[in-house]
């Protein structure tokens, strides 16, 4: 097993990411920002976990933020969307079943919720449903049978994480307010030093 080949495999497709569209989804997202909003997070499978960890990820830093489950969401969750939630949905094939009907529920409540997706290839429905798309694929996933979400995750990732410094900066995120977010373990002292 090569992973000095595989390794360079993910960079190269990291080196095409739409940083321009990156930067415009951060600001639309600041700007969106209102007292009491808060992002929602949501996708299945890999995706679903790269959607969670975004959740945490941002809450941590001061934009709080919550991970529906899109299943969940046709059960009952819907009900934690309030009207001037942002919402973020992931999906590699932009075509994931339970993501697109979550797009029409969404709509279906009528707050003008709005709406962006981070996905390998877009679709109709997110196009007709979403304030804006960001599409980082096609991409060839690095597993040996080409199917695993490998490469795809990995561009998800560095997305969110450049997505979390981006809106941290617009939002002047100071030292001691990350400190106050972060009482415990090695962060909590580290903020606080």
């Amino acid at each position: 097993m090569n992973y000095n080949e595989l390794l360079h495999k993910e960079i190269g497709y990291l080196k095409k990411l739409p940083l321009d569209k990156l930067s415009g989804m951060v600001t639309q997202t600041y700007e969106a920002m209102k007292p009491g909003t808060r992002i929602i997070t949501s996708g299945m499978g890999k995706a679903g976990q790269i959607a969670h960890t975004f959740a945490t990820t941002l809450s941590s830093t001061g934009s709080p933020a919550y991970f529906l489950h899109p299943a969940e969401a046709q059960h009952g969750d819907l009900g934690i969307v309030g009207p001037d939630d942002i919402i973020f949905l992931f999906s590699n094939s932009g075509k994931t079943r339970e993501v697109l009907e979550l797009t029409d529920l969404i709509v279906h409540l009528g707050y003008g919720n709005k709406m962006f997706a981070i996905v390998g290839n877009s679709s109709d429905q997110l196009e007709r449903n979403c304030a804006d798309i960001l599409v980082f694929g096609p991409t060839e996933e690095i597993c040996l049978l080409g199917l695993t979400p490998t490469t795809s995750t990995t561009c998800m990732s560095v997305i969110c994480d450049l997505f979390v410094v981006g809106l941290m900066e617009l939002r002047k995120t100071t030292k001691e307010q990350y400190s106050k977010l972060h009482h415990g373990g090695y962060l909590g002292q580290k903020a606080k030093s």
